[in-house]
């Protein structure tokens, strides 16, 4: 499986982007995909999820109301849309497919994600 992350780039707070995430290599249509974030020396932490159909979301509180996890599994892509963006959002954002179909609890962890793409580097200026 591959995992290509792109659609990152600078902003000024207050700004948009939207980060897509397009997957080859496995049934992606089967498996539940999220979106982490890593801030230069800080650990990496959840964003969102979705789960295979499309149908159930999760977020993290910092991003939620902000921030829309949608995919297309005709595509094999999954996309981040991000509003309203912080300088406290500037980390390099990755996606990743879980090794379930359906959201958990566990979700919320990257241990439950089984492949990784790149990341994509948003920086948010103030």
């Amino acid at each position: 499986v591959q995992l290509q992350a792109s659609g990152g780039g600078l902003v000024q707070a207050g700004g948009s982007l939207t980060l897509s995430c397009a997957a080859s290599g496995r049934a992606f249509s089967n498996y539940a995909m999220g979106w982490f974030r890593q801030a230069p020396g800080k650990e990496r932490e959840f964003v969102a999820a979705i789960d295979w159909r499309g149908e159930a979301t999760y977020y993290s509180h910092s991003v939620k109301g902000r921030f829309t996890i949608s995919r297309d599994n005709a595509k094999k892509a999954v996309y981040l849309q991000m509003n309203s963006l912080k300088p406290e959002d500037t980390a390099t954002y990755s996606c990743a497919m879980s090794k379930r179909y359906s959201l958990a609890i566990a979700s919320m962890t990257s241990s439950d994600y089984v492949y990784w793409g790149q990341g994509t580097l948003v920086t948010v200026s103030s």
